[in-house]
């Protein structure tokens, strides 16, 4: 009778005990880094402008992980900056969708590619991850190589065109004689973008 009794408390104890134990959120097993702003960003030094740079914290199965601590460490020299306390680093809490934003970046004089590094670690779990950016100094975002650039692929298409246009016209049998291409002729103004205009 009494071992009866005491299997009859038992089994509702362990079925409790199973019920809560599926309750509890499962303690992550791997962290990953994902990058969800900023990789590849182009930060213009003029306008002291750096892109956003988020992250976000998942475990083994691609869920957020809230509340883990996310340090972004920034280059010691060269192309980059400094927070706007000055410090190279800074460290953020996760928020209940994993994700973490690094604070405001100031931006130094020296352009070209840097990395940020980002580490972030939750209950004895670590991850890390690098982000790759770069500065640049113009005005409006282009460089004057890169406007020379823009304005050689334009005047070589037009003369890969001529060409092309030439050739393909040839069905009759009167032989024609090719037009050389012209070169495009004009101003080019730097600063808010590219002015092609007839010559002053």
């Amino acid at each position: 009778m009494l071992s009866r009794t005491v299997r009859s408390l038992a089994v509702p104890i362990v079925l409790a005990c199973m019920v809560l134990t599926a309750q509890e959120p499962q303690a992550p097993q791997k962290l990953n880094l994902v990058i969800v702003e900023g990789e590849g960003a182009i930060n213009n030094i003029k306008l002291r402008t750096a892109r956003e740079t988020i992250v976000q914290v998942e475990d083994q199965n691609h869920k957020p992980v809230a509340g883990a601590v996310v340090v972004f460490l920034l280059p010691g020299n060269g192309p980059g900056g400094a927070f706007v306390n000055g410090s190279k680093s800074a460290t953020v809490v996760a928020d209940n969708t994993g994700r973490a934003v690094m604070p405001r970046m100031q931006l130094n004089s020296a352009g070209g590619r840097y990395e940020i590094k980002v580490h972030a670690s939750h209950q004895g779990l670590e991850a890390d991850a690098i982000i790759a950016q770069s500065s640049i100094a113009a005005a409006g975002g282009l460089s004057t190589g890169a406007i020379v650039g823009i304005v050689a692929a334009v005047a070589a298409a037009g003369v890969i065109a001529a060409v092309v246009a030439t050739r393909s016209s040839g069905n009759s049998t009167a032989p024609s004689t090719p037009t050389p291409p012209t070169s495009p002729s004009g101003t080019i103004g730097v600063g808010s973008g590219i002015v092609i205009g007839p010559p002053r």
